[in-house]
């Protein structure tokens, strides 16, 4: 699975959306929102606040990616 860091960098450059715009959505610096893209994971109430600023629902597309499990019939 891609870095959820990686993901974020992608849809802002998609956006056309700059550094600078998007951390003073965020009200950080420039600094941490570059620390922000290099990591695996963030805290789900800053994931929450990206996909509202960002209108797109990552925590739809991160569960997405989870192991289905199968129901005991199947098994």
């Amino acid at each position: 699975m891609e870095p959820i860091g990686s993901i974020i960098k992608e849809e802002l450059e998609r956006q056309e959306r700059s550094m600078s715009w998007f951390a003073r959505k965020l009200s950080c610096d420039r600094s941490n929102v570059y620390r922000l893209f290099q990591k695996h994971s963030i805290d789900t109430s800053l994931l929450s606040r990206i996909s509202v600023i960002l209108n797109r629902d990552f925590f739809s597309e991160l569960s997405q990616n989870l192991p289905q499990n199968k129901p005991k019939s199947e098994e």
